[in-house]
């Protein structure tokens, strides 16, 4: 995950996500200017690589438990 100063260390996935859905939904809508865009955009970007983080562990782990599932079938 992203080691920002903005971004909480914490931040569940889900969280991650609600917060990036509602940072997509402000600049689509428009009305911000420049400064405000690009704020919102690096959040976005940070949020992006934080819940991308949730989900390569999540993927390491399944691959994890198959890979044991799979060493502990009789043959």
């Amino acid at each position: 995950m992203s080691e920002t100063t903005s971004t909480s260390p914490e931040l569940t996935y889900e969280q991650a996500r609600e917060e990036l859905i509602e940072v997509v939904r402000r600049l689509e809508s428009g009305g911000t200017d420049l400064e405000e865009s690009l704020a919102l955009w690096e959040r976005g970007e940070e949020l992006a690589r934080t819940c991308q983080g949730w989900l390569d562990g999540a993927r390491k782990r399944l691959d994890a438990a198959l890979s044991q599932g799979d060493a502990e079938q009789p043959e």
